[in-house]
């Protein structure tokens, strides 16, 4: 569903990946964990078209991922990029009418979930709300493909665990790909399918969880530790 095929991405002097590889396919759900500028936000973006590599090739279902992509992609970036003068329904309809694939019962649903008021205004909104939002748009999309880049930021710790146990209910694996970039390893581990860990642009590491766990006896912590020593 997704192929990064000896891909390198450069910004001026600075390389962000570098001949990265990388085949994912539907059914899965799956975490990119490293330090921060270890080029986690930047493979979403190449994912989703918002970026293009320096070299190599992205493709997601085949098509080449230019920003035309985003009939095929879900995605939540880790900034905020709403209109603040709009409430939380607004922002919920704004999105409805600009993807064919929105739905807006599943929107509602995820919203309830969420615990959000349709009447509140997106500026008064605490940064933890602002991310169940973005939550409640990305998995409002019926397309094969949801990145969530670090979907946990802000959240308070306390509800972190329900939010994550309910992401599962909202997620279609018959059909979607769910690639999520996180710090909060040990909130995400129980979802997790597999894990890739990228290290200063260079994929490091990409395994079957559960075998980590049958195979090895490391959770996901545990094997990062080790392959970043």
């Amino acid at each position: 569903m997704i192929q990064l095929n000896n891909v390198t991405k450069k910004y001026l002097s600075k390389v962000a990946l570098r001949d990265v590889n990388l085949e994912l396919e539907k059914g899965k759900i799956i975490g990119l964990v490293g330090e921060n500028g270890s080029g986690k936000s930047t493979t979403l973006k190449l994912i989703a078209g918002l970026t293009q590599p320096s070299k190599g090739s992205v493709t997601v279902n085949g098509e080449v991922a230019t920003r035309r992509i985003a009939s095929h992609v879900s995605y939540l970036s880790e900034l905020d990029e709403y209109y603040g003068f709009y409430n939380v329904g607004q922002t919920i309809d704004f999105f409805a009418s600009q993807f064919e694939d929105f739905n807006r019962e599943k929107a509602e649903e995820v919203r309830a979930f969420m615990k959000l008021d349709r009447n509140a205004k997106l500026k008064h909104l605490s940064k933890g709300n602002r991310g169940r939002l973005k939550i409640v748009l990305t998995l409002a999309r019926e397309v094969p493909v949801i990145l969530m880049d670090e979907p946990l930021s802000g959240l308070d710790p306390m509800v972190r665990d329900s939010i994550v146990k309910g992401l599962i209910s909202f997620i279609d694996l018959e059909k979607q790909l769910v690639l999520i970039t996180t710090h909060e390893i040990r909130e995400l581990e129980m979802v997790l399918d597999e894990v890739i860990a990228i290290k200063e642009g260079d994929i490091i590491g990409h395994h079957n969880v559960e075998q980590l766990r049958i195979e090895n006896g490391l959770g996901i912590v545990e094997w990062m530790t080790k392959v970043y020593e």
